[in-house]
């Protein structure tokens, strides 16, 4: 009777030993099975996402040289030399965004074309109307001139940020990093212009 009783002690210790071992197993087994994450590295130069793409491409590069055209008039037309400078040197840097993006268009192997850009041209319309509206030699000109430029900066921030979003997703490393740098240029000028409003224009705006 001693003899049979150990046997089944030897066997109920074997089962509850090699248990967890076969739960262990299991574990690791599912751990090696999930599928790493991958990375989008492809090129889509025939999809419609890339023809989209090209066609935003045209449309802010219309904008950027209807810009350049526009900013020295509003150089001439801002009353404070701080004003007149800011609008000089974005003019200057816009010439520099145009020759980046036909650089751009040579690197995608498309035709550098210009599309209307229907918001641009909306923009400095209305930027005209201020010059018209407002009386010369005033800070109410410069203030109301910052509020055109600082929305074609926005308008310009939010295209530019998505369109290298739209670069990076579609394996375009080397375009993504241009649009990058025309991107951060535009968010200077932006903070450039705020500052000049909360340095003195606002504040002598409202005590004409």
């Amino acid at each position: 009777m001693a003899t049979t009783t150990k046997k089944v002690d030897t066997k109920t210790s074997a089962t509850k030993n090699t248990s967890p071992a076969k739960a262990s197993t299991k574990s690791t087994a599912g751990l090696k099975s999930t599928p790493k994450p991958q990375n989008k590295t492809g090129k889509m130069e025939d999809s419609e996402f890339h023809k989209f793409f090209v066609d935003e491409l045209k449309d802010i590069y219309w904008a950027e040289k209807h810009l350049s055209k526009a900013l020295p008039k509003m150089k001439k037309a801002a009353t404070s030399p701080e004003l007149a400078a800011a609008f000089d040197k974005h003019a200057v840097e816009t010439e520099s965004h145009i020759d980046t993006l036909e650089q751009i268009f040579s690197l995608l192997d498309e035709k550098a074309v210009a599309k209307k850009c229907d918001a641009m041209a909306g923009l400095l319309e209305e930027a005209n109307g201020i010059i018209e509206e407002t009386e010369e030699g005033t800070m109410i000109r410069d203030a109301g001139l910052i509020l055109a430029a600082q929305k074609v900066e926005h308008y310009e921030i939010a295209t530019y940020g998505t369109l290298k979003v739209f670069a990076e997703n579609m394996g375009h490393t080397d375009v993504a990093d241009l649009l990058s740098q025309t991107l951060e240029n535009e968010k200077a000028t932006d903070v450039a212009l705020t500052e000049i409003a909360e340095g003195f224009v606002n504040q002598d705006a409202a005590a004409e």
